[in-house]
């Protein structure tokens, strides 16, 4: 059955008739059972790793919409915690860390090697949706790309233009560096688990790319992502990676060459037909309503969505967001996309 599932033969290369169709962060607080499980894991945390909870969120968006993938349920911040990072959230505020910014407390990380106790509840959620999910739903395991993963790591939270991280690059190179070096063996280690475990593509999510400017760009968002890329590639020959180098623009083009990604996601900052003509001649292209339309619903939502399809039906194309999809969306607003997409 693999070979048929819509979005393998995509990521493949193939230009479907109906592009298939997943939405990043499916499994969320838009949906009410969603929340039930959350208020039973107790904390977020919890939640993730517990692995029956995990899997029982991931599962929820495909028996309620019948997406083409699931994509696993977790965080991008269970990487820094595993390496010793202290990781904890705050209600309605989002996440808080241990800050890292010295060559010392760089040194004082847990060598790669030691992550994976610490990751193996993960590896065992993944195990469940492996087996558990129908034969046409492919699994996606994920992982956030080594500089959006060290802006959390540098400043102790999410912040609006990531300046402390902008401050370390700029104050001590070599510090800076040693991080992003880490974060990147630590990643390859932590995707390659996932597909040992039965993940069937991995998704590298640079979430503040678009902040990185010229060489930095180049250096930070898709040398790391190389990396990785090249890695998983050397380990699990025939697994394919879809990059997201959000807020990229113009830096797209030739990102599936740079990143050697089979996918490249672009968010809705770029226009879908400009994303054809010079991003899709790469390869398979991932995206790109914007979520609001998931909040507002309508008309807008339906000639969007018909537009999007339009502009990228001459090449390969994974229907998604342009980013996740927020926690005041409206589900009736996802059937309504996905039935558009599908024809209905």
């Amino acid at each position: 059955m693999t070979a048929q599932k819509t979005i393998l033969r995509a990521l493949a290369g193939e230009t479907l008739p109906t592009p298939p169709i997943w939405m990043m962060r499916q499994a969320g607080r838009y949906l009410p059972e969603y929340k039930a499980t959350r208020a039973q894991a107790g904390d977020f945390l919890s939640l993730c790793y517990n692995p029956e909870l995990a899997a029982e969120v991931t599962f929820q968006p495909i028996r309620r919409y019948g997406f083409d993938a699931a994509i696993l349920f977790a965080d991008i911040l269970l990487v820094p915690q595993a390496l010793g990072a202290d990781l904890w959230f705050v209600t309605g505020e989002g996440p808080r860390l241990s800050t890292i910014t010295t060559q010392a407390e760089v040194d004082a990380l847990k060598p790669v090697e030691a992550i994976h106790d610490t990751l193996n509840p993960i590896y065992e959620t993944v195990k469940i949706l492996s087996k558990g999910l129908p034969e046409e739903t492919t699994l996606i395991g994920f992982a956030g790309a080594p500089w959006t993963v060290a802006t959390y790591m540098i400043a102790g939270r999410g912040t609006p233009d990531q300046g402390p991280a902008h401050g370390l690059k700029a104050e001590n190179r070599a510090v800076f560096d040693a991080l992003l070096e880490r974060i990147t063996e630590a990643t390859i280690h932590y995707l390659s688990a996932q597909i040992e475990a039965g993940a069937e593509v991995v998704k590298i999510f640079d979430s503040w790319a678009g902040s990185l400017q010229g060489a930095d760009f180049d250096d930070y968002s898709l040398k790391p992502m190389r990396q990785i890329t090249q890695a998983i590639k050397e380990k699990h020959p025939g697994i394919p990676v879809i990059a997201f180098p959000r807020g990229a623009g113009e830096r797209y083009v030739g990102a599936h060459d740079a990143i050697g990604a089979d996918c490249v996601a672009i968010d809705d900052g770029v226009d879908a037909a400009w994303a054809a003509e010079h991003v899709q001649t790469g390869g398979c292209v991932q995206g790109n309503l914007k979520s609001s339309h998931m909040v507002t619903g309508g008309d807008a939502l339906v000639s969007e969505t018909r537009r999007i399809v339009d502009a990228l039906s001459n090449g390969p194309h994974i229907f998604n967001l342009g980013h996740g999809i927020t926690p005041d969306a409206d589900p009736e607003n996802v059937q309504l996309m996905i039935d558009t997409v599908r024809g209905k």
